[in-house]
């Protein structure tokens, strides 16, 4: 009778938690709904900002131009990077978009020549991604970009001997994470909302979000001491970080430093050392992109990294369809029930800029669908690396705007279907200690009827 007893309360304590949603169960996978696919027709992205000067569009032309180029060797590319050019990392659905459907990684590996070999994780079809290592050798963390090609070979940079890292034997030791690239439209707008702005919505609708199990504190923290669901502050100044995928970068022009440096290895003002300082395989005086003092005009003077930070921050954000897919009625029937759902409680719909220096992007609604906040996502999203005070587990809310045209979803590209990304978000429980700040959202909407899932998911893809 003991036993029996203690057989039926383990029962009870379990099907408490599969009520809960706390214990992963598997998912229907008859489901009717169904992922609608890229959008069609017009990009709706890729042009200047309303409201520029003259002055602000010549700037906003330069950046395109600097955007769009292929560097070389003389420029200061390599001696290790993952591409010769932004835009091909930010090409759909326009210059400052996303991976496009063909991943120039693959033929840029053995352009001018280059003998690299392409690692198994990059595909003609696939995303374009960068690969950083959790660990070190030693087991200490690591968490760095470990660039996927050299300029060894290539007839720009004759005598350089350099080897690849060894992604293979890293993969084997499951060491290596991916990221792919972020989208840069509206990125002027987001740079312009006000900290105060970020963290009043951080402590909106408190109630249902704890509810929910969204963590979510007004308070700051020390560098270093990660609260889940708090800004991830610059480490320095105490404001809060926004761009990337764990909002590790204050602003658009550090943003911009960092990605010369990292994914072309062109040195600049702001990050002047060689990642790699072979002396052979040197070509360019250091850093590679400078002022140019003796620029016969202002916008001929100014450095590659500032026209693209120009470039970014006058990009327009983009514009979403209002009846496509599914047309206008379903989209707006998804929008109240991603509302419902409590998914608008970390992608927030729309926040506002301030008093900003550039009047076009003064005082303007900023409709991203991002709190800019990072998350707890759970053991099924986690990287295992640590970015300021974001953690292993933590990602910045990605902003939804422009979602409708990406080809490919989270952090590391890993699926191209809407719906399968969407319940990714689910993983982890409460009794592991290691929940998703997302599984009761989620929940919410696996309980949906099937054609009001559709109707979310067309609602997503018309953004």
């Amino acid at each position: 009778m003991k036993k029996l007893v203690i057989a039926l309360l383990i029962l009870a304590v379990v099907g408490f938690f599969l009520l809960r949603d706390e214990i992963p169960f598997p998912e229907d996978s008859s489901s009717a709904a169904r992922d609608p696919g890229v959008r069609g027709g017009a990009a709706g992205a890729g042009a200047p900002i309303a409201g520029l000067t003259r002055t602000e569009l010549a700037f906003f032309s330069a950046g395109t131009d600097e955007f769009a180029e292929e560097e070389e060797a003389s420029d200061g590319l390599g001696p290790t990077m993952n591409l010769g050019s932004c835009g091909g990392c930010h090409l759909q659905p326009a210059l400052g978009g996303s991976s496009p459907p063909v991943n120039p990684q693959v033929e840029f590996a053995k352009a001018e020549g280059a003998t690299n070999t392409v690692p198994s994780f990059i595909t003609p079809k696939g995303p374009v991604r960068e690969a950083r290592f959790v660990k070190n050798a030693d087991g200490t963390p690591d968490g760095g970009v470990h660039d996927l090609f050299t300029i060894a070979g290539r007839a720009d940079a004759p005598g350089c001997a350099l080897a690849q890292p060894d992604f293979e034997k890293e993969l084997a030791r499951r060491n290596v994470i991916f990221r792919i690239p972020t989208p840069v439209f509206g990125a002027g707008l987001i740079e312009q909302i006000p900290d105060k702005a970020i963290l009043a919505n951080q402590i909106d609708d408190a109630p249902r979000k704890k509810e929910l199990r969204i963590r979510g504190r007004p308070n700051i923290v020390l560098a270093g001491h990660a609260i889940s669901g708090q800004a991830n502050n610059n480490g320095n100044d105490g404001t809060v970080a926004r761009f990337g995928w764990k909002a590790q970068n204050k602003s658009l022009l550090l943003f911009s430093g960092e990605a010369y440096n990292v994914e072309m290895g062109i040195t600049n003002e702001l990050f002047q050392t060689e990642r790699d300082e072979t002396p052979a395989c040197q070509f360019a005086a250091v850093p590679n992109d400078l002022t140019k003092t003796d620029g016969k005009t202002l916008v001929e003077g100014i450095s590659a990294i500032e026209k693209f930070a120009f470039f970014a921050r006058f990009l327009a954000p983009p514009a979403p369809s209002p009846d496509t897919p599914g047309g206008a009625d379903s989209i707006a029937r998804g929008r109240k029930l991603f509302t419902d759902a409590g998914c608008a409680l970390c992608h927030t719909p729309t926040l506002g800029t301030g008093n900003a220096g550039v009047a076009a992007l003064r005082n303007q609604p900023v409709n991203l669908f991002s709190d800019l906040l990072v998350h707890d996502m759970g053991p099924g999203l986690a990287d295992g690396v640590t970015q300021g005070q974001a953690g292993p587990r933590e990602f910045r809310t990605a902003p939804l705007w422009g979602l409708g045209q990406r080809l490919f979803f989270l952090h590391d590209g890993r699926t191209s279907d809407l719906l399968e990304a969407l319940r990714a978000h689910k993983s982890g429980s409460v009794l592991a200690g290691d929940a998703s700040e997302a599984n009761a959202v989620i929940r919410n909407f696996n309980h949906l009827r099937e054609n009001q899932k559709q109707d979310v998911l067309n609602f997503l893809r018309s953004l």
